[in-house]
């Protein structure tokens, strides 16, 4: 690398990493805890490259981004930031920032970035016209500081403004609608209205006729699309294929992986091309359990904000929250939280308040994956190869064997001590394990055990 690198952050360590690093790849490096001074050397034409952090002692660096932009209109700035949520990577690519990364970043991945960034230099678009705040952007409950959420945020702030359409798939209660919606709110299309569409509005010859009435080229929604029927799907087509003089911007949602469906013949081919130009993979709730107590947190601080006592997770609570599946993800959690947040009796919700309330969820199962006649073997390995997806160019967390024997030890005991009435003699026998083993692993994975008379 060659260049002259400007580097911003309040972290001391930080800088110290970044400094020896870039000058080991070649590049001088300015680096300082101050925006003030950052914006002087900008001023004064020096570097090629700017790395800046957001919250800094006086000030925050994205605001200072129209300002370099307005000065230096090829001076690229990467972003880096603690801030786990959208807001940060949509606020970032809406200041015209050459890249964003969260805290704590890979240091070769950034290296990587930085050298694209100074090859490149970055051209400055033409801002648009600005428009008022659709909304408040705390209120949008995206929240995770995990990969799998970081590199979502930042695809999103990447398909934000183009016209691409935007096939979104997920588990049902995963924020798949939210996203859409957060995707047209913070865009250009964001004075247009956004609609969603069903079946039902689709029936009648009329159907999409009124449907490009309503949305006025602004963003048209469409709703699980694999429920729709063939003639349904070539009306969709056809819609879409002519618009009209205001064309919008379409984006689809849909808890099945599309191209499955389309090589199982449940979605045409037509239109499975005219939708997937940017597909955004939700991840379940269980793939980012460390994003759960600041889900937590988030849902019981609006409660509190909507009138609701203060309340908060006892460390027990909390770690029975991450413990559990969450089939219905991000829509099962907060429903939860906000019922625990009126029932507990005491300020710090209890593990058995938690117990009590998870012990009423209704059993429900992933739509996304196999049929049923997939081998247990296929569909852990599926799982597997999209948790390894989400981590992008990163390798997950130290410890995944551990971690994955859990999730597979856990529900297979407890469905084996269910089969055999809570009868730990019987359960080892059907388990073909020893007695003493069970009993440690019972133990050590917290199951409750609870003797009944099975009738079988």
């Amino acid at each position: 690398m060659d260049g002259t690198v400007l580097v911003a952050d309040d972290d001391r360590t930080i800088r110290t990493v970044l400094t020896q690093a870039l000058t080991r790849a070649g590049c001088k490096v300015h680096a300082t805890s101050s925006l003030t001074t950052l914006m002087r050397w900008v001023g004064e034409g020096k570097g090629d490259l700017v790395i800046s952090d957001v919250m800094m002692p006086d000030g925050n660096g994205l605001e200072m981004l129209p300002k370099i932009s307005e000065d230096r209109p090829d001076l690229p700035v990467i972003v880096i930031s603690a801030q786990n949520t959208i807001m940060t990577a949509i606020q970032a690519a809406e200041a015209e920032a050459y890249d964003y990364l969260p805290k704590p970043f890979d240091l070769p991945d950034l290296m990587k970035r930085t050298a694209r960034a100074l090859e490149t230099r970055r051209r400055a678009p033409a801002r648009p016209a600005e428009v008022e705040d659709p909304g408040q952007p705390d209120e949008l409950p995206l929240v995770g500081k995990t990969p799998a959420m970081q590199a979502l945020y930042r695809l999103v702030a990447k398909v934000m403004n183009t016209d691409l359409p935007v096939l979104l798939t997920g588990e049902s209660g995963t924020g798949k609608s939210l996203i859409a919606r957060a995707i047209h709110d913070f865009s250009d299309r964001r004075t247009l209205p956004f609609v969603t569409v069903t079946a039902a509005d689709l029936q009648d010859l009329e159907g999409p006729a009124r449907v490009m009435a309503r949305v006025k080229g602004g963003t048209l929604l469409i709703d699980e699309v694999t429920n729709l029927d063939e003639d349904l799907q070539a009306r969709l087509v056809r819609m879409i294929d002519a618009p009209g003089d205001h064309v919008p911007r379409f984006m689809a949602t849909s808890q099945r992986d599309l191209s499955d469906a389309l090589d199982q013949g449940q979605v045409r081919q037509d239109l499975y091309y005219r939708l997937s130009g940017a597909t955004i993979a939700v991840p379940a709730l269980r793939e980012r359990v460390d994003d759960i107590p600041l889900l937590a947190t988030h849902f019981l601080a609006r409660a509190e904000r909507d009138g609701a006592p203060a309340r908060w997770l006892s460390e027990e609570a909390g770690e029975l929250f991450r413990a559990y599946s969450w089939p219905g993800n991000v829509r099962q959690l907060e429903n939860a939280v906000r019922r625990l947040g009126l029932t507990s009796r005491a300020e710090e919700i209890t593990r058995a308040e938690v117990e009590t309330v998870l012990s009423n969820q209704p059993e429900m199962e992933p739509v996304l994956g196999g049929g049923e006649s997939e081998k247990l073997s296929a569909s852990v390995a599926r799982h597997l190869r999209r948790y390894f997806d989400l981590h992008g160019n990163m390798l997950p967390p130290p410890g995944l064997y551990g971690r994955i024997l859990k999730e597979v030890e856990l529900p297979l005991i407890e469905i084996a001590l269910d089969a055999t009435g809570g009868n730990q003699a019987k359960c080892a026998d059907l388990l073909g394990i020893n007695r003493n083993t069970l009993r440690k692993k019972i133990n050590d994975l917290d199951i409750r055990v609870t003797r009944r008379r099975k009738l079988m």
